[in-house]
């Protein structure tokens, strides 16, 4: 890897931005540090994560889900930790797919560490993803921020989310360090932390710290934890009612709309784009090893 140069492209999802690095055989060696390096929005590409395009037969870790779905999404915090799911960053990888050739529009299996999604890619340009089901474990947390707290809901997407509505969303703070939650035994794997605030019916806007990247413009599997958590918060469940809820959420960098259907299962839709694409110099590469 140090003497050839490593195919990189930029891509963001209401800009929610990612490295993707195409890797199909599963050969490159993508170490926290060099993650860390690559998403350096000074001395490297930047970004809030990386994509790591691996086919799932090349990966120990997707193998099993071969048969449903050809890739797999290797998705890594911009501190070069390992993450369940990125709801942005599989819109994104299908974007990459349809533009490298691997898809075209219409749908498409991804397969992540939270399991196969199902992706479906419009002609107009936006992405629907089927994020799965929502889990709301019983016990909660308090978070807070500068001496204020609030009651969070606990929800899960494939990864953790802590749900707080607030009457500002200035209340959250600059969202650079992780807000304090307790009891902090309800997340030991840490937790995306979500600030909601009313924008009007079935209409709220966010501000989130995700857990290894600091605040982020957007996070898809938090805007699908916030809609279901304003949906019970109203005493809306389509389990019970027998019919789809949709809010509309919007984030730093744009708006996304999610959709929870009477079975359950949680819809995201919302814009991919691929922004540019190189080659990272294997000098660098050579000294991101050391």
């Amino acid at each position: 890897m140090n003497s050839t140069p490593l195919a990189f492209l930029k891509g963001h999802g209401t800009e929610n931005d990612f490295v993707i690095l195409p890797d199909p055989e599963n050969a490159v060696d993508l170490t926290a540090a060099l993650v860390a390096r690559v998403c350096d929005r000074r001395a490297g590409i930047g970004g809030d994560g990386v994509l790591h395009v691996v086919r799932s037969a090349a990966h120990p870790e997707a193998r099993h889900m071969a048969g449903e779905a050809e890739w797999f999404m290797d998705y890594r915090n911009a501190d070069g930790s390992v993450a369940e799911m990125c709801g942005n960053g599989v819109r994104v990888f299908a974007r990459y797919l349809e533009h490298a050739g691997h898809a075209t529009a219409g749908d498409l299996a991804v397969a992540t560490r939270a399991g196969v999604k199902l992706v479906h890619l419009a002609k107009d340009g936006d992405v629907t993803v089927s994020m799965g089901r929502a889990v709301l474990p019983d016990a909660g947390v308090t978070v807070t921020v500068d001496g204020r707290s609030w009651p969070a809901r606990n929800v899960n997407m494939g990864n953790p989310h802590a749900v707080a509505f607030v009457d500002d969303l200035a209340h959250a703070g600059h969202l650079r360090a992780e807000p304090a939650y307790a009891p902090a035994a309800v997340y030991p794997d840490g937790v995306n932390i979500e600030f909601v605030a009313d924008r009007g019916p079935r209409h709220v806007a966010m501000r989130v710290h995700e857990r290894g990247a600091a605040e982020t413009r957007s996070c898809g599997t938090g805007a699908c934890a916030v809609a279901v958590a304003a949906a019970r918060r109203d005493g809306v469940d389509p389990a019970v009612t027998g019919a789809p809820v949709t809010y509309t959420v919007d984030v730093l960098g744009g708006t996304l709309v999610i959709t929870e259907r009477p079975d359950g299962r949680v819809e995201m839709t919302g814009p991919a784009v691929i922004v540019a694409e190189g080659h990272i110099d294997p000098a660098w590469l050579s000294e991101s090893a050391v």
